[in-house]
């Protein structure tokens, strides 16, 4: 059954007369219909006597219309949280969004008005990170999608882990992202992002937080050797539940392992301060001069983030949006390790990244 709040679908519980979403505590009551109604309901092009034309698809459940409709076969999520004024404070999110916002745009011709910010500069309530706030607008990105859709989901904020509580995690551990007022598990980003994505739709997810290697729940995890050769490792959960898409593919790049920190690089000032793998990422895209395969754009995100000595000068090239954020970003913490994952497996050095 659908919420009738976010458009999440659930299990109804038998003889249950109402259902509270999950995902936006929304409460959805149960119609008990007959034989008639319940095929009416799950046919709606069915008519009595005769078939009826295919009807336009449904319009969107009425919470996601605080989001603004998309057209085209392209559209983003970025997420940026600074949690500002808080002990947990990060100077660098804000500005990854933004440079993330430019990337797409300009590299890659997403509309910007089919590229959807949350972030706690946000004055619109609906555009604060909040948890409630990030799951919906999850659903906005999926929401109509079809075949030849790109969509690109960008978290850049903290990272944690909790225990398991349902055996799907092969060390124990869940991962989630921090959103300003609570914790979004790895089930719940799988069953929002990935779950729905329908054949032919692509979803890219590039999340800059700590402990986010495998924060979509992907099946395969991709591992690099000495000698740079890729090998695909099975990530599946040991009581075979369901981490897939349905006919879609997701593709996550994390800015490190689920043992590892992610880091920010800072420059002269905290507005030079961008998260690694999101600086990393925006400078080895946008001066990739013919679209690199997937190895060579992890290989060189990877090396910028090695090179933390690295000369400035080769971002004086960038535009002019993007050079004033990270000019100056060339410092970084620690060295960490991005990594990739996937709903299916693929040869990394021949499949060419494209958004």
């Amino acid at each position: 059954m659908e919420c009738a709040q976010c458009g999440a679908w659930f299990t109804v519980p038998r003889g249950a007369s109402s259902v509270q979403c999950a995902h936006c505590h929304g409460v959805t009551r149960v119609e008990r219909r007959g034989a008639t109604g319940f095929v009416r309901g799950v046919f709606p092009n069915i008519g009595w006597g005769g078939r009826t034309r295919p009807q336009p698809p449904a319009a969107a459940p009425p919470r996601l219309s605080v989001y603004p409709p998309v057209h085209g076969n392209k559209r983003a999520l970025l997420v940026g949280i600074n949690y500002a004024g808080r002990e947990d404070e990060l100077p660098g999110p804000n500005n990854d969004v933004k440079c993330m916002s430019f990337l797409l745009n300009l590299k890659y011709g997403f509309p910007n008005d089919c590229i959807l910010i949350l972030t706690d500069e946000e004055r619109d309530p609906h555009r604060k990170p909040t948890r409630s706030n990030i799951l919906l607008a999850m659903r906005w990105l999926v929401h109509g999608c079809s075949s030849g859709d790109s969509l690109v989901f960008h978290f850049s904020g903290h990272g944690t882990q909790a225990e398991d509580q349902d055996g799907d995690e092969l060390d124990g551990q869940d991962e989630a992202i921090c959103a300003l007022d609570g914790i979004i598990l790895d089930d719940e980003i799988n069953e929002a992002i990935v779950r729905p994505l329908l054949p032919g739709v692509k979803l890219h997810a590039i999340i800059d937080a700590c402990r986010s290697g495998t924060v979509l729940d992907l099946p395969n995890l991709c591992d690099i050797k000495k000698n740079g050769k890729p090998q695909w490792k099975d990530h599946s959960p040991p009581t075979g539940a369901w981490k897939k898409t349905s006919g879609g593919h997701a593709i996550l790049i994390s800015g490190c392992r689920d043992d590892e920190d992610s880091n920010d690089g800072y420059g002269d000032d905290e507005s030079m301060v961008m998260g690694a793998l999101t600086y990393s990422f925006v400078v080895a895209a946008w001066f990739a001069h013919r679209p690199p395969t997937y190895g060579q754009l992890l290989a060189t995100t990877k090396a910028i983030i090695a090179d933390v000595n690295g000369d400035s000068r080769i971002n004086s090239k960038l535009p002019a949006p993007i050079c004033a954020l990270v000019r100056k970003v060339v410092n970084f913490n620690n060295v960490q390790m991005p990594l990739l994952s996937s709903s299916e497996k693929f040869d990394i050095n021949r499949k060419t990244f494209v958004l």
